[in-house]
C-alpha cells in the first residue's frame, strides 16, 4: 500500500497548516487543495473550518456537489466547524441547512454558573469503539474551542463530551466523520485519532 493522498479543503476557512501537519504526523500525505482532480484522485477528504456555519456553508457551495459524490465513497473527516457543517442544521444565528450527511441539529451551549462560552481548552473525550477511536482509552484529553455543540442520535454519536451538558464531541454516518475538537492541537492522541482516519482511507 502506498501512503494516503488526502485533500484539505481550501475553501477560505480554517487553519489549514497546522492540519497539515498533523495529517504529515500522522503519515498521509495531504494536499491542501479546491481543485476537484485532486479531490477526486484522493484517497480521503478532511474538511476543516472555524467560524460561523452560516459563512462555512456559503464558503463550501461551489465543492458541495462534488463533497456529496465522493463522500459515498471514502471517507471524510470534519473538523470543528467543518465537523457542525455535517449535521442537518444550525441554529448559529438563524437557523442554517448544513450538509445533512448526520442528523440533528447545532446548538449554542445553554449558559450555566461558572461554564464560560465558548469552550476553550483541554477536556476529556468519551470514545464510543468506532474504529478513528482505536486505542483511544476514555478519559482521553483533547483540544476545544466552540460555543456550539452537535445535538444528534446516539446511533450517528462517535464520542462524548460534558461540558454545560452532555454533547457528541465526535459524529459519523457511514463515511462522513467529524470531531468538534481539534486533534492537530491535541498532542499524541490527536495524532494517534488522525492515524485512525488515514488507517480508514487505506
Amino acid at each position: 500500500m502506498g501512503i494516503s493522498e488526502i485533500a484539505v479543503l481550501d475553501y477560505g476557512l480554517g487553519n489549514l497548516r497546522s492540519v497539515v501537519r498533523g495529517l504529515e504526523a500522522a503519515g498521509a500525505r495531504p494536499t491542501i487543495t479546491s481543485d476537484p482532480e485532486v479531490i477526486r484522485s484522493a484517497d480521503g477528504i478532511v474538511l476543516p473550518g472555524v467560524g460561523a456555519f452560516a459563512e462555512g456553508m456559503d464558503k463550501l457551495s461551489p465543492l458541495r456537489g462534488l463533497v456529496n459524490e465522493e463522500v459515498e465513497h471514502k471517507p471524510l473527516l470534519g473538523i470543528c466547524l467543518g465537523m457542525q457543517m455535517l449535521l442537518e442544521e444550525s441554529e448559529e444565528y438563524g437557523i442554517h441547512q448544513g450538509l445533512g450527511f448526520v442528523p440533528g441539529t447545532v446548538r449554542l451551549f445553554p449558559k450555566k454558573p461558572g461554564m464560560k462560552v465558548p469552550q476553550m481548552g483541554w477536556n476529556t473525550i468519551t470514545p464510543s469503539g468506532h474504529p478513528l477511536f482505536e486505542g483511544i482509552p476514555d478519559g482521553t484529553y483533547v483540544y476545544f474551542v466552540h460555543s456550539y455543540y452537535a445535538d444528534t442520535t446516539q446511533e450517528a454519536t462517535l464520542s462524548t463530551t460534558e461540558y454545560s451538558v452532555r454533547y457528541a464531541s465526535a459524529v459519523g454516518v457511514k463515511n462522513a466523520l467529524g470531531v468538534q475538537f481539534h486533534p492537530e492541537k491535541s498532542g499524541t492522541a490527536g495524532i494517534a485519532i488522525l492515524r485512525n482516519f488515514v488507517g480508514l482511507t487505506e
